[in-house]
C-alpha cells in the first residue's frame, strides 16, 4: 500500500558512473544533415516570416509588406511589445512543427515569456489556426494586414499570450509559472509532450526556481512528459540575466544537479540543424523512459532531457542605433526602435530591417505563405500547436459521489476536514486520471488524509511512493502546487489545493492571473467551459470542542487575507464559502468539485467541532447561502431586537455562545442569530450572481435592526462587500485583527474581538437603544460579561488552557 514504509533511504549513486568533467553530461550529438536540404530551407523560411510578422505587428498599421516605403503614417502612434524574445520563440516553433509533422506526437506549447505573443500569434497565422477561430485573420494578404494592423491596439490581441490566444494554457503577464503549469499539464495525459519555453529572465524567478522539481511527481507510465527549452538569450529589460552570465558547464552541473539530461544548442550557424539533433534526441530520451516505465520495468529516477538554447536578445533585428548595440542587448527587450514613427533614420533602419526578411519572397503578392513555409506545418489540423483540443475543450465532468454518504450527525463534534477527507477519497477512487490534490506538505496536518487511503503520494523519487498512480502531489512550494493546479484544470481535469490560510497568499497573483484568463475564456465563443480552482484553507491555534489545541505558530500561520483576494476578482469567477460544520462543508465541496469555471475558496476547520446542522438542513443552509438558525434565537428569531451573524466555523461557535449568556444574563433582549456559508450573498444586489435582493437581505439582517458580524477573515473586507446596502450604520463588523500568538484557542477569540463576551457586550448596547426592558439593565450586564472576559483571561494566563466548559456545546432548552 502506498505510503505505509515511513522511511527508505535511496541508494546512493554509482561513482565509478559520475564523469570526470561536469561537462561530459551535456549531451554531445551528430547534428550534421538531420535535416535534408529542402527541410532546412522550409525551417528557415518559417522563422524568417515568423520574425516579418513579429517585428511588422510591433510597428506597423499599414503597408503590412512594405510594398512601397514607410511614411510615418504607415506606423502605429503607440508601439507596445516585446522583441528580443520573439526570434526564439519562432525558431522552438518552427522545429516543433517539424517534430510533430515528422512523429506525429500530441504536442502543447507553453509560453514562459508571455510577452513574446507576437512570434506565437505570426507562427499561428502561418499554420492557419488563428483563422480557424478568427475568420477575420484569413491566410491571405487582407487577414495579415488585419492582424499586423490590430496588434496592441483597442480590439485586437495583446501583448503577451492569454486565453484569446489560440493553443495557450497560460496568462503570459506574469513571469515565473510557466514550467508548474507544463508539468501540471501532461499529468494523466501519456500522449501528450508540452514544451515550455522559460526565458532566462524568468528563471530568476522563485516559483520557476522550484519548478524544476517538478519533473520528479511524473510517473511516465500514466503521465505524459515536459520538453523544458531554456531560453538563454543574455538580458531582461536592462539587465544581465543569471543564466546570461553562466557558462556551459555552470549551466550543466546546475542542471544536472536537478536531475536532468543536458543538452546545450547554441551553433549559431547551424542553428536549425542543432536544433533539430537536439529535439529528435530529447523525444528519444522521453520514449525511452517512458517505454521502460510502460513495460513495468521503470527508471529509478529518470533523466528527463533538458535543452538549453542560447541565441542573441533580438536576433535578426537591427544591430546597432546611435553607437549603442540592440541585437544581443537589452536595447532590443521591447521596442528596439522607438522613434520610428517621428525619427527618419529610424524610420529607414525600420524599412531596412523589414524588407531584409524578403517578404514577397514570404508571401507573394497575394499574401499567402509561399510552399516552402506551408510545408513545416502538420497537414493534420488537430495536430497543429494552435489546434489542440486539450488546451480549449478538453473538459471532463468528474464523477462526485453523493456526498450525503459522508454525512455526520447532528449534535456530534467533527472535523469539517477529516469528514471531507473521506469524500475526497471516494473522488479520488471514481476518477483516478481526471483527479489529483496539490498540497504543500500539509495533508496530514490539514486532517485531510483520508484522500491517501487508497491512493497515495506521486513522488516518483521516493521509493515508497513511486509508480503508484497516487493521487496527491505534496511539494513544499505553494507556487509549484499554484502552477500544476493550472496547468491540471486547464487541460480539462479538477484539482484541489488545500493548505494553510497563512500561506495560501503567496499564490495571490498566480491565482489572480488565472481568474483573468477565466474571465477573458468566457468572452471567448470557442473556448468551452473548464473546471474551476479549488482551494480550501485552515487556520490554527483555534477550535471549538474543549480540546486544547493551542499551537506552537498559531499566530504565524493565521492570515486570511486570500478571501480578500478573491473578493477582489470579477464577480462572474469569485466563490467564497465559509461553512459552519462538518455537514455543510461535505456539500459545500461536493458542489465546487462539480461547478465551471470559477475560483472557489472554502474556509474551514481541521479541529472537531459541533455538527448544528442535520445533512437535510445543511442541504437547505447551503442552497440559500444563509438561514436563520432558530434553535439558537430567542422566539425562533422573531422580531429581533439584534442580529447576531457567524460566518466562519469558530467565530459561529461564540455567537452560538453569545446567544446562550445573553439568553441568561438577561432574558428580555431578543436575538436572532443568522449564519452565512457563502460570502457572495451580502454584496448589494446586482453585484455578484449570488447576491441577495434588498428583500431577502431585509428578511434575514432586518431592515433597521443593529446587526453584528462576527467574521473570520479582516472586518475590511466585510465592510468592503456590504458596501451599498442600505443602513450601514446599523452595522457592527468584529474579524481577525492581527492579534495572539501561542495561547489558548479561546483567548485568540478573546484578543481579536470576536469573543461572545465582545459579541454580548456589543449585542446589550445596541439593543438598549430601543428596548427599554434591556436599557433598564444594560450597564449592570455588560459589566458582568466583561467581568466574566477578564476572569477567563486571568484563568488562561494562570493556568496555560482554557477555563474546562469554555467549548461545551450551548444548549437552549
Amino acid at each position: 500500500m502506498p505510503g505505509q514504509r515511513l522511511f527508505q533511504p535511496n541508494p546512493p549513486p554509482d561513482r565509478s558512473l559520475l564523469p570526470e568533467s561536469v561537462l561530459d553530461f551535456n549531451v554531445s550529438l551528430d547534428t550534421r544533415n538531420v535535416l535534408s536540404s529542402d527541410e532546412l530551407a522550409a525551417i528557415r523560411q518559417f522563422r524568417k516570416a515568423a520574425d516579418y510578422i513579429a517585428a511588422a505587428m510591433i510597428f506597423l498599421k499599414d503597408n503590412a509588406l512594405v510594398e512601397r516605403d514607410i511614411v510615418p503614417d504607415d506606423i502605429k502612434p503607440r508601439l507596445l511589445g516585446h522583441w528580443g524574445t520573439c526570434p526564439g520563440l519562432a525558431l522552438v516553433y518552427a522545429h516543433l512543427n517539424r517534430l510533430v509533422s515528422k512523429t506525429g506526437i500530441d504536442a502543447l506549447y507553453v509560453i514562459g515569456p508571455g510577452h513574446g505573443a507576437p512570434a506565437i500569434l505570426a507562427s499561428l497565422w502561418l499554420e492557419n489556426s488563428l483563422a480557424n477561430f478568427y475568420p477575420k485573420y484569413s491566410r491571405d494578404k487582407e487577414g495579415l494586414s488585419t492582424l499586423i494592423a490590430s496588434f496592441s491596439t483597442p480590439g485586437g490581441f495583446p501583448s503577451h499570450v492569454n486565453a484569446e490566444t489560440p493553443g495557450s494554457i497560460h496568462e503570459g503577464g506574469e513571469l515565473g509559472y510557466a514550467l508548474g503549469v507544463a508539468y501540471g499539464a501532461v499529468m494523466d495525459k501519456p500522449d501528450l509532450v508540452c514544451a515550455v519555453i522559460v526565458g532566462d529572465g524568468e528563471a530568476e524567478t522563485g516559483p520557476t526556481a522550484t519548478a524544476w522539481h517538478g519533473s520528479k511527481y511524473i510517473d511516465p507510465a500514466e503521465s505524459g512528459a515536459v520538453l523544458p527549452i531554456v531560453h538563454v538569450n543574455g538580458f531582461k529589460i536592462s539587465e544581465r540575466t543569471i543564466y546570461g552570465t553562466m557558462d556551459d558547464e555552470e549551466l550543466t552541473a546546475l542542471f544536472t544537479g536537478y536531475g536532468y539530461q543536458v543538452r546545450i544548442v547554441e551553433d549559431l550557424e547551424n542553428i536549425d540543424q542543432d536544433l533539430a539533433a537536439s529535439m529528435d534526441w530529447a523525444l528519444s530520451e522521453i520514449r525511452k523512459i517512458q517505454k521502460a516505465a510502460r513495460s513495468g520495468d521503470p527508471i529509478v529516477k529518470p533523466r528527463w532531457p533538458v535543452l538549453i538554447l542560447r541565441t542573441p536578445k533580438g536576433w535578426s533585428g537591427p544591430k546597432e542605433l546611435h553607437g549603442e548595440y540592440i541585437e544581443g542587448s537589452y536595447k532590443s527587450h521591447q521596442v528596439p526602435l522607438p522613434n520610428a514613427k517621428t525619427d527618419q533614420l529610424e524610420r529607414e533602419m525600420l524599412q531596412s530591417w523589414l524588407r531584409s526578411y524578403n517578404p514577397k519572397e514570404l508571401f507573394g503578392s497575394d499574401g499567402v505563405p509561399n510552399s516552402s513555409i506551408l510545408s513545416v506545418i502538420p497537414k493534420e489540423e488537430c495536430k497543429r500547436l494552435g489546434m489542440r483540443e486539450e488546451a480549449y475543450r478538453a473538459y471532463t465532468p468528474l464523477d462526485v459521489p453523493d456526498w450525503r454518504k459522508f454525512v455526520v450527525r447532528k449534535g456530534t463534534l467533527q472535523s469539517c476536514m477529516q469528514v471531507t477527507g473521506e469524500l475526497l477519497d471516494a473522488v479520488a477512487q471514481q476518477n483516478p486520471h481526471s483527479f489529483r490534490v496539490f498540497s504543500p506538505d500539509e495533508l496530514v496536518s490539514n486532517k485531510l488524509d483520508a484522500v491517501l487511503r487508497h491512493s497515495g503520494r506521486n513522488f516518483q523519487w521516493d521509493v515508497a511512493s513511486r509508480a503508484s498512480g497516487g493521487r496527491v502531489i505534496e511539494i513544499l512550494s505553494e507556487h509549484t502546487c499554484q502552477g500544476m493546479l493550472q496547468g491540471y484544470t486547464l487541460t480539462g481535469r479538477t484539482g484541489l489545493f488545500p493548505s494553510y490560510e497563512a500561506f495560501l497568499g503567496i499564490v495571490d497573483t498566480m491565482m489572480v492571473q488565472y481568474a483573468k484568463f477565466v474571465k477573458t475564456a468566457a468572452e471567448v465563443p470557442w473556448r468551452h467551459p473548464m473546471g474551476s480552482l479549488n482551494y480550501v484553507e485552515t487556520r490554527v491555534g483555534t477550535d471549538g470542542t474543549g480540546v486544547d489545541t493551542r499551537e506552537h505558530n498559531g499566530f504565524s500561520h493565521q492570515n486570511p487575507a486570500f478571501i480578500g483576494a478573491v473578493l477582489n476578482l470579477k464577480p462572474q469567477s469569485a466563490r467564497v464559502y465559509l461553512p459552519p460544520d462538518a455537514n455543510c462543508f461535505l456539500s459545500t465541496m461536493a458542489h465546487c468539485l462539480r461547478a465551471k469555471n470559477y475560483v472557489n475558496l472554502m474556509v474551514g476547520s481541521k479541529h472537531p467541532s459541533p455538527v448544528w446542522l442535520t445533512p437535510e438542513e445543511a442541504d437547505q443552509h447551503c442552497i440559500a447561502g444563509a438561514s436563520i438558525w432558530k434553535f439558537a434565537s430567542t422566539e425562533e428569531g422573531l422580531t429581533p431586537d439584534v442580529v447576531l451573524v457567524g460566518i466562519g466555523v469558530e467565530v459561529t461557535f461564540e455567537v452560538i455562545a453569545a446567544a446562550a449568556l445573553l439568553r441568561k444574563e438577561i432574558p428580555a433582549l431578543r436575538v436572532r442569530v443568522v449564519n452565512v456559508t457563502d460570502l457572495m450573498i451580502l454584496g448589494p444586489h446586482g453585484s455578484h450572481p449570488h447576491a441577495l435582493s434588498g428583500g431577502g437581505f431585509d428578511s434575514l439582517f432586518t431592515p433597521r435592526k443593529p446587526v453584528i458580524f462576527n467574521y473570520h477573515g479582516y472586518a475590511a473586507e466585510l465592510k468592503g462587500l456590504l458596501f451599498g446596502r442600505p443602513n450601514l450604520d446599523r452595522m457592527t463588523i468584529n474579524g481577525y485583527a492581527e492579534e495572539g500568538t501561542t495561547t489558548s484557542p479561546f483567548m485568540m477569540q478573546l484578543l481579536n474581538g470576536t469573543s461572545r463576551y465582545d459579541l454580548a457586550a456589543q449585542a446589550v448596547r445596541a439593543s438598549a437603544m430601543h428596548n427599554p426592558r434591556v436599557e433598564i439593565d444594560a450597564h449592570q450586564t455588560v459589566s458582568r460579561v466583561l467581568h466574566l472576559a477578564e476572569k477567563d483571561k486571568g484563568y488562561i494566563l494562570k493556568h496555560g488552557a482554557d477555563p474546562a466548559d469554555t467549548f461545551d456545546v450551548p444548549r437552549f432548552e
